[in-house]
């Protein structure tokens, strides 16, 4: 539940693309956004701010300008 709250509080704070959410195991959900490097850092504060209001937050990680090579296995790659 905390993922939903994340990715509803990720959208509503900054201009950015909700691309899904992965379980990754353990009971531990990763929601992934894209959008411009602001926005996306304004957009995983709020998330993870929400999450932290329900549950437990591990990790957030922005990575800005991802090399090529990443970017090919990115989910939902902008062209």
């Amino acid at each position: 539940m905390a993922s939903v709250e994340a990715a509803d509080a990720m959208v509503k704070a900054a201009k950015v693309t909700l691309v899904g959410k992965e379980k990754i195991g353990g009971g531990y959900v990763t929601v992934l956004v894209r959008g411009d490097v602001g926005a996306v850092k304004a957009a995983t504060d709020a998330g993870a701010a929400a999450a932290e209001r329900i549950g437990e937050v591990i990790s957030v990680h922005v990575i800005a300008r991802p090399h090529s090579d990443v970017e090919a296995i990115l989910p939902v790659s902008q062209t």
